[in-house]
């Protein structure tokens, strides 16, 4: 992984909680919780840098040794933020980014290394990303639960909010129980917000036009599907620890951090 940097994007704005990425656990701000569980768990040639919007998480990070850069407050997306970060770093376009979010600071280091590590044997694929097995119907069929449809090389044929794929006949009298696990039906899963960016694309990706699919699903990986690109995608039979989107989030991982 000596060509990898971890990227990841801390905005100071939040709509559901204010100020998240300083957000204190068990006496360190999440932004930092964050960084410092992935470098503790890759390669010491590994570089973890925090790509924030705010001079008070630039700062926060430089108190507790994590490096961070700022960026422009006015990117659309984070993977504009990432895009400039590499520019930023110098990173050459044949070098691998994994971009982990600012608010999983109960992230799995070794999911990292294998969004890394996939990229890096699937020379054909743009990006790397990661899922896990549905086991219950109702996060199945919970819109706000991301899913992901593969080829038979495991590289993701589709994004989805919606139940994909749909089992026909054992969904006919409603969204009740799952398909046999097995070889005859697509195993559902669930999508992990976790990406790996070879360079050269993250610097394009920006550019390219939103595609409706994107739009509609709201579901910015589907800009990479539609213009061709492909994303081989790392599958874990574990779901990675929870994020944290609301005050309850922040609540519960610190009840898990003070344990």
């Amino acid at each position: 992984m000596s060509d990898t940097t971890v990227l990841i994007p801390a905005r100071l704005a939040s709509s559901r909680l204010p100020n998240k990425p300083l957000a204190d656990i068990a006496g360190l701000p999440m932004i930092v919780r964050v960084a410092q569980r992935v470098r503790g768990g890759l390669p010491g040639d590994v570089r973890v840098v925090v790509a924030t919007d705010h001079a008070s998480i630039q700062q926060a990070c430089a108190h507790h040794g994590v490096q961070a850069i700022l960026t422009r407050a006015d990117h659309p997306s984070g993977s504009d933020r990432l895009a400039e970060a590499c520019e930023q770093l110098g990173l050459p376009d044949q070098a691998t980014v994994v971009n982990v979010q600012g608010d999983e600071p109960l992230i799995d280091p070794a999911l990292v290394q294998a969004v890394a590590d996939l990229l890096a044997q699937r020379p054909e694929a743009s990006m790397s990303t990661a899922a896990h097995p549905i086991h219950d119907a109702s996060e199945f069929g919970n819109p706000n639960v991301v899913k992901v449809v593969l080829d038979a090389r495991g590289l993701a044929l589709y994004f989805s909010r919606a139940p994909i794929a749909w089992w026909r006949d054992g969904f006919a009298q409603g969204l009740r129980d799952l398909p046999p696990v097995g070889d005859k039906f697509a195993t559902p899963l669930r999508h992990i917000g976790i990406y790996g960016y070879r360079v050269g694309f993250l610097r394009q990706f920006p550019k390219l036009a939103a595609a409706p699919i994107e739009n509609s699903e709201a579901l910015e990986q589907l800009r990479a599907l539609w213009h061709g690109h492909r994303i081989a995608v790392h599958i874990t039979q574990d779901a990675p620890g929870p994020g944290v989107d609301t005050p309850e989030d922040l609540e519960r991982v610190r009840r898990l951090f003070a344990h």
